[in-house]
């Protein structure tokens, strides 16, 4: 069995502990959304450009509730996350025409949660080849697109009357 190793995860996963506050609570009840990368806002939950994206339009999907499972959500904040996260995958295919997506929720540090006390679901786009040797053995990830060209596009399709699923 090949291992490959992911140290830019470790990296951020090493300072989670020395952070103060909740970055989704303080993103959330800011005002500029473009600075803070929040691409939408519904009733329940926000949708948000990771900084550190496995790939160009990786957008995390979290409630405004700070809980830190899906256990301690009600249906409707659950319900919200679902549709919000079709809503930013139909957003992204039209945007950029990804091949597929992965979805997921981390829950608990042992599972890969770098923000253990506020549950929240990435959606990553994926395109056939786009994990390669650059993240591994050159310590860089190589995205074709800025994260503020990411937000303009996204916000836009989710925001503005261009939403693909409105």
């Amino acid at each position: 069995m090949e291992i490959l190793y992911t140290p830019w995860r470790y990296e951020y996963m090493s300072t989670v502990d020395e952070r103060e506050g909740c970055i989704f609570c303080e993103k959330a009840g800011a005002d500029n959304d473009r600075e803070n990368l929040i691409v939408a806002r519904d009733k329940l939950c926000f949708a948000i450009l990771n900084l550190y994206p496995y790939s160009s339009g990786h957008v995390m999907v979290a409630p405004y509730t700070h809980l830190p499972s899906i256990e301690d959500l009600d249906e409707e904040t659950i319900a919200c996350m679902m549709s919000l996260a079709k809503r930013c995958m139909a957003a992204i295919r039209d945007a950029f025409s990804p091949e597929g997506f992965n979805l997921g929720i981390n829950i608990q540090r042992c599972a890969g949660a770098g923000i253990v006390d506020h549950v929240h679901m990435h959606v990553v786009p994926r395109w056939a080849g786009d994990s390669n040797f650059m993240s591994v053995v050159g310590d860089t990830r190589i995205l074709p697109v800025t994260l503020d060209e990411v937000w303009l596009s996204l916000s836009e399709r989710l925001n503005l009357g261009t939403d693909p699923l409105s």
